[in-house]
């Protein structure tokens, strides 16, 4: 769904507010496994997710483990850069052809501070990754890696069309090997 048209939809925000956010998210095309964010990147931007799907990963003794995976209707924003001033720890990468708003979060906060329904809004998005958050957090304490495996299908049914397996192991924090045990239902 296009950026407006989810704004519309989620919000009861006026047209003057929403022809300004569209003016600052701007759209960027990215490729196929090209980078939006790298590890230790300043970026302080807001990302909304129009048409793809993208991954957040970590490298760790040479491996790159996947943290998150973020698609259509998604927002995206490096959280330790924006509020934290720390270095970005993570990349942030294509995984096939996108088309994503960008824009400066200065530039958002301000509309977002004079405007009610956003500030409803922006919270709604916060609690949203927060449930989102807590939810991974149980998974990998308390979940086998089936049970993790199927919450990952229910949550993104098309995800094994759309990104590679290795990536969903590591997402899911098993071996390639054992993803594979698991999808023959053996």
């Amino acid at each position: 769904m296009n950026f407006i048209d989810y704004i519309h939809q989620k919000t009861l925000i006026d047209n003057e507010t929403l022809k300004a956010l569209d003016t600052l998210f701007i759209p960027k095309q990215y490729k196929k496994y090209s980078y939006l964010l790298k590890a230790g990147s300043p970026s302080k931007e807001v990302f909304y997710i129009e048409e793809g799907i993208m991954r957040q990963f970590y490298t760790k003794e040479e491996k790159d483990i996947t943290h998150a995976f973020y698609m259509e209707n998604d927002f995206y924003m490096p959280v330790e850069n924006i509020y934290f001033h720390q270095p970005y720890p993570f990349a942030l990468e294509a995984l096939e052809p996108c088309l994503v708003r960008v824009a400066e979060f200065a530039q958002v906060e301000e509309i977002i501070n004079n405007n009610p329904q956003l500030e409803r809004f922006m919270r709604m998005l916060l609690v949203s990754f927060l449930k989102s958050l807590s939810d991974r957090i149980y998974a990998i304490k308390f979940q086998t890696a089936q049970e993790r495996y199927e919450l990952l299908l229910k949550n993104y049914p098309k995800i094994l069309l759309r990104v590679p397996l290795g990536h969903i192991a590591s997402f899911l924090g098993i071996t390639q090997q054992t993803l594979s045990v698991i999808r023959s239902g053996k």
